[in-house]
């Protein structure tokens, strides 16, 4: 078979995908569901996916470090714009404020959210910039042909990163923040609110374009899976596993702590005390949640007069306002995705433990919808952040965070954490058990 190969006027590290570099076979153990399977030689935009469970395992990029590269140093520059310019001003009667975007944080720790407020400035602004320089780090070290030091440990933080950036969520809490205000004052957007949808759009482009497969590749070679390892069965089932980071498949010593032997990630056979961990976040959720619904998320005084609203409460204004679109965004980010990614879970951990298991696609597939689904629920923590800070003009009309706020973004992240903790190999571990062994080992049951 003709190796895929690429022009050859680019870096040596974008000419030579690894399928035209290695000349043995690449295997690979899928993350979901712990099925070996051989990748095949890919050409540009191209991916490989699991045959067990359709997770993809490899997507090809062209030129991959040219390209991250360029889109990290292009959202760095946009984010810059964003944080050095006013972001949204209002007036009304009169009386108006001007904002900037660090002032979303910074005006929540001012009225006692100091947690509420380090959760917005981290997922907006200092994650993202985390991301992005270590991006140019690692990209420049290939582009050169030198990895530049600490590049293996930085290459192991990204997708790390990635889950907890949320500078998209955090563009459509501001478009509901201003939606809200709209008919109540004028509103002008600055500068930087439209650097900071450009560097929303060019980080998840960033984040898109890494091709870590290569990058690992490139970075560290790939060292011989173990002797006899086979595809078409499970890592688990020859005492393998796959890196959660790197993907290189490796032998696990019994009874012994594991690292990757290419990225030196921890390995597990499966995630230590998954259910037990995913159950605890759970539980931990379900109660935040309550007083998340029941305590106000934050209190409006207009013209001296004060009204406190929960998150309920706020979907009901919207609805009377005539903004039904708003209000069924901030619905289903706010109760629908909470509450069905609990209900989800819980379901998940209490199917794992069943004998008998049908339906393993589908309910990777819930797994997967669950997991990307948890970091929109934010939306309403944003929105308090930006009215908050834009808010203030004393009695005529200001906006406080209420106590809900920090009950609201504990659940959010509680169950972003509970969806790691789970590992969806559980999913597919146990085998299903024939009626005919089922008869013998349960006699007389039905």
């Amino acid at each position: 078979m003709k190796r895929p190969t690429l022009p050859v006027n680019t870096p040596l590290v974008d000419c030579s995908p690894p399928e035209v570099r290695s000349q043995r076979r690449r295997l690979r153990a899928c993350h979901e569901c712990d099925w070996i399977s051989a990748l095949p030689p890919l050409a540009s935009g191209e991916k490989a996916s699991c045959p067990r469970c359709a997770h993809v395992l490899v997507k090809r990029h062209r030129y991959p470090a040219q390209r991250s590269m360029a889109l990290a140093v292009s959202a760095l520059i946009a984010l810059l714009v964003a944080i050095s310019f006013p972001f949204v001003s209002f007036s009304v009667s009169g009386v108006g404020n001007r904002i900037e975007l660090a002032q979303t944080a910074t005006t929540l720790i001012a009225f006692h959210q100091p947690i509420v407020g380090i959760i917005v400035i981290m997922t907006i602004a200092v994650l993202p910039a985390v991301y992005l320089l270590s991006v140019i780090w690692l990209q420049f070290g290939l582009l050169s042909g030198k990895p530049l030091s600490f590049s293996r440990d930085i290459a192991r933080s990204l997708a790390h990163l990635t889950p907890w950036m949320m500078a998209d969520v955090f563009i459509i809490g501001a478009l509901v923040s201003l939606i809200k205000i709209a008919g109540m004052a004028d509103i002008t957007l600055g500068v930087s609110f439209w650097g900071f949808c450009v560097f929303a759009i060019l980080l998840l482009m960033t984040t898109q374009s890494i091709d870590a497969d290569w990058m690992w590749f490139s970075l560290e070679g790939e060292p011989l899976a173990p002797e006899g390892t086979q595809t078409g069965a499970t890592a688990a089932s020859q005492h393998l596993t796959g890196c959660p980071t790197c993907g290189l498949i490796n032998a696990l010593a019994p009874g012994q702590k594991s690292r990757c032997v290419r990225c030196h990630e921890k390995l597990h056979p499966r995630l230590p005390h998954s259910l037990q961990r995913t159950w605890a976040l759970l539980g931990a959720a379900t109660i935040m949640y309550i007083p998340a619904n029941v305590y106000p998320i934050m209190t409006t005084t207009s013209l001296g007069h004060s009204g406190s609203s929960t998150i309920i409460g706020g979907v009901v204004e919207l609805m009377q306002m005539g903004s039904w679109p708003v209000a069924a965004v901030i619905f289903i980010a706010s109760v629908i995705v909470p509450v069905g990614k609990l209900l989800a879970l819980s379901w998940l951990c209490i199917a794992v433990q069943r004998s008998d298991r049908p339906n393993t696609i589908s309910r990777t597939k819930l797994y997967r919808v669950t997991e990307f689904i948890g970091r929109w629920s934010m939306v309403d923590v944003f929105v308090v952040a930006i009215l908050v800070a834009l808010i203030r003009a004393g009695a005529l009309m200001s906006i406080t965070p209420g106590p809900a706020a920090l009950a609201f973004g504990s659940v959010v992240v509680l169950t972003m954490l509970a969806a790691m903790t789970f590992d969806p190999r559980l999913i597919w571990d146990a085998p299903k058990p024939s009626s005919t062994a089922s008869t013998h080992s349960h006699p007389g049951s039905h």
